[in-house]
């Protein structure tokens, strides 16, 4: 699949994606990921920043709001629509791309760190998209990143649950599959019946790939690991947002920090 084509797929979702977000039925997100995600982020106060896949700018301007300088892409123009009415709205300084992420429209050395939350998996050449953020870094600073668990979440997987509806377990399947675009439709657990009768569901082109080709893409980039972790959901943030127990489980998201180092 071309990035053209996975530009469409998330055109297509962009309208009911931002609308359901940000309504709060993105609980994953809200309730786990991104704070997980700010809680690994290093200072980012007066640094000049790059958000790879923004989407409607939510994560964005959560960065903008640490401080952070911020420019964001995205390849899909109603998102970028939606986060520039935002902005205009509700002023945070940030500069808002139509673009690609295997084709950075940037000098060398135009940002002090970069963020993708969520996107990384979903664009087609991970290796190309890789080099660019080396590309646009300056030298010492860093790229952090969040994914689908390549270990458990892989294209198959299957949340077992007891008797009172409570995840025990999850089965996985296909690890070794590495998929090229293979569509995935769902919507967001929590929507409620009477929004998903009427809504049509998100089609998701998965790229998945093994831990180990992760590691060798980031390898080859030229980039340093320098933390990675699993969120898991605490007993109360799972007791509040019952959605995201199974992370208790199984870890859901991957998170990784990478250096570029100095010459």
């Amino acid at each position: 699949m071309q990035s053209s084509e996975v530009g469409a797929c998330w055109e297509a979702n962009a309208e009911n994606w931002t609308r359901f977000s940000r309504a709060g039925y993105d609980v994953y997100r809200d309730a786990l990921n991104t704070p997980a995600f700010l809680d690994m982020l290093p200072p980012v106060a007066g640094l000049r920043g790059l958000d790879l896949g923004c989407g409607e700018g939510s994560n964005t301007r959560r960065l903008a709001e640490h401080g952070a300088l911020m420019t964001a892409i995205d390849i899909a123009p109603t998102f970028i629509r939606h986060a520039q009415e935002q902005e205009e709205d509700d002023p945070r300084g940030i500069r808002y791309v139509l673009g690609d992420g295997a084709d950075l429209p940037f000098e060398d050395g135009a940002f002090d760190f970069v963020t993708a939350f969520m996107s990384l998996m979903d664009m087609p050449d991970q290796p190309r998209v890789l080099w660019q953020v080396f590309r646009v870094l300056r030298e010492g600073s860093f790229f952090q990143f969040s994914i689908l668990h390549p270990c458990f979440v892989p294209p198959r997987r299957k949340t077992i649950r007891d008797e009172h509806g409570d995840c025990h377990a999850v089965e996985v399947a296909d690890y070794f599959y590495e998929t090229d675009g293979q569509i995935e439709t769902w919507l967001f657990s929590s929507l409620p019946r009477r929004e998903r009768e009427n809504a049509t569901p998100f089609r998701i082109p998965r790229f998945h790939r093994t831990l180990s080709s992760w590691m060798t893409m980031i390898i080859a980039s030229g980039f340093v690991v320098e933390e990675l972790r699993e969120p898991m959901a605490s007993e109360e943030a799972a007791r509040l947002y019952p959605t995201v127990a199974d992370t208790r489980v199984a870890p859901i998201f991957l998170h990784l920090r990478l250096r570029k180092p100095k010459s």
